[in-house]
C-alpha cells in the first residue's frame, strides 16, 4: 500500500504542505493549472530555498499582486481597521461556505479533489461555528476565506490526490507556543479553532514561541491522514520539503512529506500473509436495502461515498418484500470512517438502517507509475504478488480527462497507456 507521512516537527500550514507536495514529486504546472482554474485573481510563486541548511520549496501565494503573509505579520501592519476581516486582499468581511462551494465546484478540476477541499472547509466551518456559537453556513471565513486560503486548501486537495496515495499518516504535531495576533485579538497557541481542529490528535510544543500550526494546516491534516504514529515501516519512495516564511535558530522551519510503500509491520492491524506476500487489514462492511430510491439518487449517492473516502461501493439488485425490485447498497471502509460514512448513507438514501460488519481484507501490494502517451500522461496500477506483476491497469480518470480535452476515443487513449507501460516493462 502506498502510504505518506507528514513530519510536522515545525507544524503546518497551508504553504508549507503546497512546498513539500512540489518537492516531493507533484507538477508545480498542476497547481498553477488549479489556480487558474479558480478564477479569484491568484497565482503561485515557487521557489527553492534554505532552512537550516536544507534546500526545500517555498510557495507563495499572490492575490490582486500582494504576497499572502502570516496573520500576526498582517496584524502587525493593518492593525484592526477592517474588523473581523483576514480577506486583506478584498477588505470586507470574508467568504461564506455556500459561496466557497459555489467557487470550487465550477472549477474544472476533478470531483474527487473537490470533494476533499470542500472537507477541508467544512471542517473550518464547523471548528468557527462551534467556537462562536453559530451555524456553520453563518459562518464568514475572516481567518480562512480569503483567497490565499482558498488557493491553499484547493491545491493541497487536488496535489494530495495526484500522489495516489492510500493513506495519510501523520506525526505528532509540534504546536508552538506564545501568542498570536488574529481577527478577535491576541490569543493563545493553539488559537480556538486550531485547538478545535486537533481534537483527539497528539501535539506538543517546542522551540520558538510562535503559532506553528495554522488552522489551515490542521484541517489539511484532519481531513487527510487516517492516522497519528511515529515514522511508519515502509519502503522509501522520495522525500519532499515544504518550507515555511520565517526562519528559526532552534530548528529549520521545515514539513517534512515521505512517500513509499507500507511494510507489513506498519501496524499492529496490518500483516503479512505468509502464503502469498499479500497484506492483511480489518475493514468495515456497511450495507442497506432500498426498494423507495431513484437510480439517479443512488447514481449519486454512490459518487459522493467514495469521494468521501469509502474504499468501494456498489450496489446489486435484490428482489424485496412484496416482490418490488430494490437494490443492495454495499460500502467497505476504513474503521475510523465508518461512522461518518454511515450518517451520509442515511442523509443520502431513503434506508431506515445500515447493517454493519468487520472483516479481514487481504490486498496485493500495489504501486502507480506514469507512462507518456501521445495525449499526456497516464498513470498506471501495478498489483503484485511475492514481487512478480500479477496485474496492471491505466487509471481510468487520467484517461477520461485526455480523451475529453484531446476528442479521441478512451479505448484508443487507455490502450495506448498500456502499450506504453509493456514497452517500458520489456526495456526492463
Amino acid at each position: 500500500m502506498r502510504i505518506a507521512y507528514l513530519d510536522c516537527f515545525s507544524g503546518i500550514s497551508g504553504d508549507m504542505f503546497l512546498g513539500a507536495l512540489v518537492d516531493a514529486g507533484v507538477s508545480p504546472k498542476l497547481l498553477e493549472d488549479t489556480v487558474a482554474a479558480l478564477d479569484i485573481g491568484a497565482r503561485l510563486e515557487i521557489s527553492r530555498v534554505t532552512r537550516g541548511g536544507i534546500s526545500a520549496t517555498k510557495v507563495d501565494v499572490y492575490a490582486n499582486g500582494e504576497k499572502d503573509l502570516p496573520r500576526e505579520v498582517f496584524w502587525e501592519r493593518h492593525g484592526h481597521d477592517h474588523g473581523h476581516s483576514h480577506e486583506h486582499h478584498d477588505h470586507d468581511h470574508g467568504r461564506g461556505l455556500t459561496e466557497i462551494r459555489a467557487i470550487i465546484h465550477k472549477a474544472a478540476i476533478r470531483s474527487t479533489a473537490k470533494a476533499t477541499a470542500i472537507r477541508i472547509f467544512e471542517a473550518l466551518g464547523e471548528a468557527e461555528a462551534e467556537i462562536h456559537g453559530t451555524s456553520v453556513e453563518q459562518v464568514h471565513f475572516h481567518e480562512v476565506g480569503a483567497v490565499d486560503a482558498m488557493v491553499d486548501i484547493v491545491c493541497a486537495a487536488v496535489g494530495a490526490e495526484s500522489l495516489a496515495v492510500e493513506e495519510w499518516v501523520c506525526s505528532p504535531l509540534n504546536v508552538g507556543g506564545g501568542t498570536v495576533q488574529c481577527a478577535h485579538g491576541t490569543l493563545p497557541v493553539p488559537a480556538p479553532a486550531t485547538l478545535k481542529l486537533l481534537q483527539d490528535a497528539p501535539v506538543y510544543s517546542s522551540g520558538p514561541q510562535v503559532e506553528l500550526v495554522t488552522p489551515t494546516g490542521a484541517a489539511i491534516v484532519k481531513t487527510l491522514s487516517a492516522r497519528f504514529a511515529p515514522f511508519p515501516a515502509m519502503k522509501i519512495e522520495k522525500a519532499g520539503y515544504g518550507a515555511g516564511t520565517r526562519e528559526f535558530p532552534e530548528h529549520p522551519n521545515l514539513l517534512r512529506l515521505t512517500i513509499g510503500e507500507a511494510l507489513p509491520a506498519d501496524s499492529a492491524s496490518t500483516s503479512q500473509s505468509t502464503s502469498s506476500n499479500a497484506l492483511n487489514d480489518r475493514i468495515t462492511v456497511l450495507e442497506a436495502n432500498l426498494d423507495d430510491l431513484s437510480p439517479q439518487v443512488l447514481a449519486y449517492a454512490m459518487e459522493r461515498l467514495l469521494a468521501e473516502g469509502a474504499l468501494d461501493v456498489f450496489s446489486v439488485p435484490v428482489q424485496m418484500k412484496k416482490s418490488r425490485p430494490g437494490a443492495l447498497l454495499t460500502v467497505l471502509a476504513k474503521m475510523e470512517d465508518a461512522n461518518r460514512l454511515t450518517k451520509l448513507i442515511f442523509a443520502e438514501t431513503t434506508t431506515l438502517g445500515v447493517r454493519r460488519r468487520e472483516e479481514q481484507r487481504e490486498t496485493l501490494a500495489r504501486r502507480w507509475e506514469t507512462v507518456d502517451t501521445t495525449w499526456g500522461p497516464v498513470r498506471i496500477k501495478i498489483a503484485s504478488m511475492n514481487g512478480t506483476v500479477s496485474n496492471y491497469a491505466p487509471e481510468y480518470e487520467d484517461c477520461r480527462a485526455l480523451a475529453e480535452a484531446q476528442q479521441v476515443p478512451l479505448r484508443t487513449v487507455m490502450q495506448e497507456a498500456i502499450q506504453q507501460y509493456l514497452r517500458g516493462e520489456r526495456k526492463a
